[in-house]
C-alpha cells in the first residue's frame, strides 16, 4: 500500500473525482460491475438482435459496435466520450458521431435511460446538425432508468425533447 504505484493512484483519484465533480454532472459512483464481455448484461436483447439481423440483411449496410467503459481510468457512461477523457481512446469518437450523422434515421434505444443512454445522446445532440434533430428518436419504451434515478431519467426525456429529438415508443415507429 505505500509503494510509489498506490500513491500516484491515489493523487489520480483524488483529482479524477474533482474534475469529474466539476463537470457539474456528478459525484463518482461505484457500481456493481455490470456488462461485461461474454456476460449476459453484454448481450444485446434478441429482439433488438433480430431487428439489427434483419435490417442488415434488407439494407445490406453492416451494424456498427461501438466499444466503452476500456479504461478502467475513467466513467463511460457515454459511448463517444468519457466523463473525463485521459487519452485520445477516451476522447470524443468524432469518426462514430460523422457516421451517425449520415443517417436518415435514428432510432436510440438501450440502457440505462438515466446514465449510458443520456449522455451519449446527450453527446450525440450537441454534435448533430441542428436542423436534423428531428432524424434522431428516442425510443421510450426500449430503455429504463436505474432505479431510484428515474427523475434524471425524465429530465433527460423532457431536455431532448426540447432540443428537437423525437420521442416514440417503438411501436410507432415499427408500426
Amino acid at each position: 500500500p505505500s509503494s510509489p504505484r498506490y500513491l500516484d493512484l491515489t493523487k489520480y483519484a483524488m483529482e479524477y473525482t474533482k474534475r469529474l465533480e466539476d463537470s457539474g454532472k456528478f459525484q463518482l459512483v461505484v457500481w456493481p460491475e455490470h456488462c461485461l464481455v461474454g456476460s449476459v448484461g453484454f448481450s444485446m436483447v434478441d429482439e433488438v438482435m433480430e431487428a439489427l439481423q434483419e435490417w442488415s440483411e434488407t439494407t445490406g449496410g453492416s451494424i456498427e459496435w461501438v466499444l466503452k467503459g476500456q479504461n478502467l481510468l475513467t466513467e463511460s457512461y457515454s459511448a463517444l466520450e468519457a466523463e473525463v477523457p485521459v487519452n485520445q481512446a477516451t476522447s470524443l469518437n468524432k469518426s462514430v458521431i460523422a457516421s451517425l450523422t449520415t443517417s436518415d434515421r435514428l432510432l436510440i434505444c438501450g440502457q440505462a435511460m438515466s446514465h449510458c443512454v443520456h449522455y451519449t445522446t446527450a453527446n450525440l445532440v450537441h454534435h448533430w446538425p441542428k436542423d436534423k434533430l428531428s432524424n434522431i428518436t428516442l425510443l421510450t419504451d426500449c430503455a429504463s432508468s436505474v432505479p431510484g434515478f428515474e427523475a434524471a431519467g425524465d429530465k433527460f426525456q423532457d431536455d431532448m425533447a426540447k432540443a428537437g429529438v423525437l420521442l416514440k415508443k417503438s411501436t410507432e415507429v415499427f408500426s
